[in-house]
């Protein structure tokens, strides 16, 4: 699914965690997915479920995180696992995602055909499972200003769109709020030139 929405700063990760299972040639196969936002997280997730399934024959996995994209086969022919999942993780548009797609073998061999499909497949149904979710990606902006000022500034704040706002009040208001990444220098430029003039 590409990513539909035109705002630049609009990015997607799963609604939820997910698992999916399916047989497909008396091999099991059992597709999880986590949400991750960082590299520990997706090294912690691989290890919960390889001691989860220690008799698996193998666990191929793959993961989009802050760009960075990684994939592996664990010991099926290469291309034939890592690289399906990630096409599919790639497919849905989403981020801080990891998908780990464990192998009971059984017995009958797929060929690299069968094993992309497979691999390929299952990942695709645990990320429908898993739904998704919008998020903004914003900067987190501190400055402080005369109490005159608290008007244009909360308007300024308003309409860029700013998240997370919290003022705290002293000789002169402080205020920190998230501000959308591609609004962030031009909103800069407004602060400065409105805090310069009053």
């Amino acid at each position: 699914m590409e990513n539909e929405n035109l705002n630049p700063d609009s990015f997607f990760i799963p609604a939820r965690p997910a698992v999916y299972e399916e047989k497909i040639k008396r091999s099991v196969f059992i597709a999880e997915l986590e949400i991750c936002n960082d590299e520990k997280q997706a090294r912690d997730f691989l290890a919960r479920v390889i001691s989860k399934h220690r008799d698996a024959t193998h666990n191929c996995r793959a993961y989009v995180i802050n760009g960075t994209e990684y994939s592996s086969d664990d010991g099926e022919p290469s291309g034939t696992a890592g690289k399906p999942i990630l096409g599919a993780i790639k497919k849905s548009g989403l981020t801080s995602v990891m998908v780990i797609v464990t192998r009971y073998f059984g017995g009958v061999k797929l060929g690299v055909r069968g094993l992309i499909d497979a691999y390929g497949g299952t990942a695709e149904k645990v990320l429908e499972l898993a739904g998704r979710v919008e998020k903004i990606k914003t900067q987190t902006l501190e400055f402080s200003f005369n109490y005159n000022d608290t008007g244009i500034i909360s308007r300024l704040l308003e309409q860029n769109g700013a998240e997370n706002i919290f003022y705290e009040y002293g000789e002169n208001v402080k205020v920190k709020a998230d501000i959308p990444a591609s609004l962030f220098e031009d909103f800069l430029e407004k602060i400065s030139s409105t805090t310069l003039h009053s």
